[in-house]
C-alpha cells in the first residue's frame, strides 16, 4: 500500500521560520553597537547622575549619601531662582520672537522671489554656527561698549550703553542673538509651506479672502503641525542654551547675574565649585521642567494643531 505524499506546507513554514530567525539575528547584530552606546553613553550616565543627585560629591572623595538635601537646598538658593527667572524670560520671549521672524521670512521666500535659493542659504548661515564660541565672541564685540552697535548709534549722535555690561540690557542682547539664529526653523517652515496644496489658496481667492484672512484661515491651520514641531524643538533647545551666556558673560553670569542661565549655574556648581551632587540635582530639575513644558505643548496642541487626515 503506497504512502500518501507529504505536504510541502510544513517544510515551507519551517524554512520561513528559519529565514526569519536568521534575519532577526543579523538585525540584532547590526543594532548591537547602538544598544551598547545607549546603555553606556546614555542610560548609564543618566542613572549615575540620578544617584549622585542624592549625595554630597566633590569629584575627589567618595560620594556621601545626603538624601533630599540637594533638592531642599534649592528652595533657599537665591542664585537658583535668579537662574530660573533669566532662563524663563529667555525662553518665553526669545522662542516666540524667533519663530515669528522665521515664519515671516519663510512666507516671503515662498512667494517665489528671484534668487530665493541664495537668500535662503545666506539666512540659514547663522544657524550653522548656532551655539558656537565664534558667534558668541562676535556678539560680544558687536554689543560691547565700543562695539559696532554703538559706533552706528554715534553716527546719529546717540551715545549707547555697554549693552552686555548693563544689567537691564544684557539679557536682551542674548535674546537678539537667539532670534538672529532663525535659519533652522525658517527652512522647516519653508518646506511646510511648499507642501500646502495651491487649491486651497485658489479657493480662498475665489471667495474674496484678503491676504491676512488667507494666512489666518488657510496657511496657519495647515502649517500648525510644523509650528508645533518647531515650538517643541526650540523650547527644549533654549532651556539648554549655555555657550552664549558663558562666553559673553565670561562665565560669571553677567552683571548682577542678569545672564545667569540655568545651565551656566549648573556648570558653575559642578565644575567650578565641585558640588557635583548639587549640580546633578539641578540637572534633574531641568529635565523635569523641560518635560513639563513639552507635556503642556502636547496637551495644548490638541486644540490648535490640525492634521490634514
Amino acid at each position: 500500500m503506497t504512502q500518501p505524499a507529504r505536504s510541502p506546507q510544513p517544510v515551507r513554514r519551517k524554512g520561513m521560520r528559519r529565514e526569519r530567525r536568521r534575519e532577526a539575528l543579523w538585525a540584532h547584530l547590526f543594532l548591537a553597537p547602538w544598544f551598547v552606546g545607549l546603555l553606556v553613553l546614555v542610560l548609564g550616565p543618566l542613572l549615575m547622575s540620578l544617584s549622585v543627585s542624592f549625595t554630597d560629591f566633590d569629584l575627589l572623595t567618595a560620594p556621601r549619601w545626603t538624601g533630599l538635601s540637594n533638592y531642599t537646598r534649592m528652595l533657599h538658593d537665591e542664585t537658583f531662582w535668579q537662574s530660573l527667572k533669566v532662563t524663563f524670560v529667555y525662553v518665553l520671549v526669545g522662542v516666540p520672537l524667533e519663530l515669528a521672524f522665521a515664519l515671516a521670512v519663510a512666507v516671503g521666500l515662498n512667494r517665489g522671489l528671484r534668487g530665493s535659493d541664495f537668500y535662503r542659504s545666506v539666512l540659514y548661515l547663522p544657524s550653522l554656527f548656532g551655539g558656537s564660541v565664534a558667534v558668541a565672541v562676535l556678539w560680544r564685540q558687536v554689543f560691547g561698549g565700543t562695539g559696532l552697535v554703538n559706533q552706528l548709534l554715534s553716527v546719529v549722535g546717540i551715545h549707547g550703553p555697554a549693552w552686555i555690561s548693563t544689567p537691564s540690557t544684557a539679557l536682551s542682547t542674548l535674546i537678539v542673538l537667539e532670534v538672529w539664529q532663525f535659519g533652522a526653523p525658517m527652512v522647516i517652515f519653508l518646506a511646510g509651506l511648499r507642501q500646502i496644496p495651491r487649491v486651497y489658496y485658489e479657493a480662498a481667492a475665489v471667495d474674496g479672502a484678503s491676504r491676512w484672512r488667507t494666512f489666518r484661515s488657510v496657511t496657519m491651520p495647515l502649517l500648525s503641525p510644523i509650528v508645533f514641531f518647531n515650538l517643541v524643538l526650540r523650547i527644549i533647545g533654549s532651556f539648554q542654551a549655555f555657550t552664549p551666556a558663558y562666553i559673553i558673560s565670561g562665565g560669571s553670569g553677567g552683571p548682577s547675574d542678569s545672564t545667569m542661565f540655568y545651565t551656566l549655574y549648573l556648570y558653575q556648581e559642578g565644575f567650578t565649585n565641585y558640588r557635583m551632587g548639587y549640580a546633578s540635582a539641578l540637572a534633574w530639575v531641568l529635565v523635569v521642567i523641560i518635560a513639563i513644558f513639552t507635556g503642556i505643548n502636547f496637551v495644548a496642541g490638541r486644540r490648535w494643531v490640525h492634521y490634514e487626515a
